[in-house]
């Protein structure tokens, strides 16, 4: 079906108290895995890629946007259940509005290291560009502290609830993701969430879906409790990507001498298969929490 509108998703998500979840991708099968669970569920479902990942001038080989726009947009089109389509935390705003124009119906631009004021001019520009494009904007306010050590590191900063209000008001976005006790790049463990400070951030912005990032370290409990405070959108990413490197792992220690059982046959000693079914399983083991199955 034709890419489904942000705001139509996030209706649909308010209106029967579930929430949409974004498994990201990074390349061709970790996305077919994703579409994979979402339509064995009936689930709707925000499919995209990582802009801060793709825009880094450190990679060893640049990323043509485009093709990545037009990945997304071919699998939304085939998929039998509705997606969204994200260019997700990006810090470089020229590639968020490219990301707009090229067919992303989802951007965000995200730089924790910017200033209030100047975050949110720079989101207001973004708006005025993505909604001339078709798309809606993603912004976040608060910063999350980050897992990726194994240990939890305290650079984050808490959601203020009364500048959460500000910044929507000056800024126009679409969605806020908050920083209320949830976790970037969570690689083992989970917590709970300040279910408190995400009330009174919900009572201040009422008409305005809330984002959770850092999914993978949040607690079942918590998560269920979050989708009656104005959570309409919670994102996926680093269990996904430890259960695919995992799966990849496991293939390769099975290695055949003929490279094409390794590498595009499709059958059982296939790399690319493993990590495909990998992300479809992850997906599985926690798309149901957010209570979007069979909304489709």
């Amino acid at each position: 079906m034709p890419l489904t509108s942000i705001t139509k998703l996030v209706q649909a998500a308010r209106t029967q108290s579930y929430a949409l979840g974004y498994f990201e991708s990074w390349n061709f099968e970790s996305l077919q895995g994703v579409i994979d669970a979402a339509e064995a569920t009936r689930s709707p479902i925000i499919i995209g890629f990582n802009g801060d990942f793709l825009s880094r001038a450190a990679r060893l080989a640049p990323e043509r946007l485009s093709w990545y726009a037009q990945l997304g947009r071919a699998a939304a089109e085939s998929a039998t259940v509705p997606c969204g389509l994200i260019f997700n935390e990006c810090p470089l705003d020229d590639w968020v509005k490219a990301a707009a124009t090229a067919g992303f119906n989802l951007v965000m631009p995200a730089d924790p290291e910017a200033s209030l004021e100047d975050y949110t001019r720079r989101v207001k520009d973004i708006v005025a560009h993505a909604h001339g494009c078709g798309a809606a904007v993603e912004a976040e306010i608060g910063e999350l502290p980050c897992g990726a050590s194994g240990q939890i590191q305290a650079n984050g900063h808490l959601t203020d609830p009364e500048t959460a209000a500000r910044f929507i008001e000056e800024s126009g976005a679409d969605l806020l993701g908050v920083s209320v006790g949830n976790i970037h790049i969570m690689v083992r463990g989970e917590q709970e969430l300040d279910l408190v400070r995400l009330e009174e951030i919900h009572r201040k912005i009422p008409d305005v879906p809330l984002v959770l990032h850092g999914g993978s370290g949040i607690t079942a409990n918590s998560l269920k409790q979050a989708l009656g405070l104005g959570v309409a959108k919670v994102n996926y990413g680093t269990y996904i990507k430890q259960r695919y490197a995992a799966a990849v792992r496991a293939a390769l220690g099975n290695a055949e001498e003929n490279p094409h059982e390794l590498y595009g046959i499709g059958g059982e000693h296939d790399v690319l298969v493993a990590g495909r079914i990998a992300v479809r399983d992850a997906v599985l083991e926690r798309i149901e929490l957010l209570g979007c199955c069979g909304k489709a």
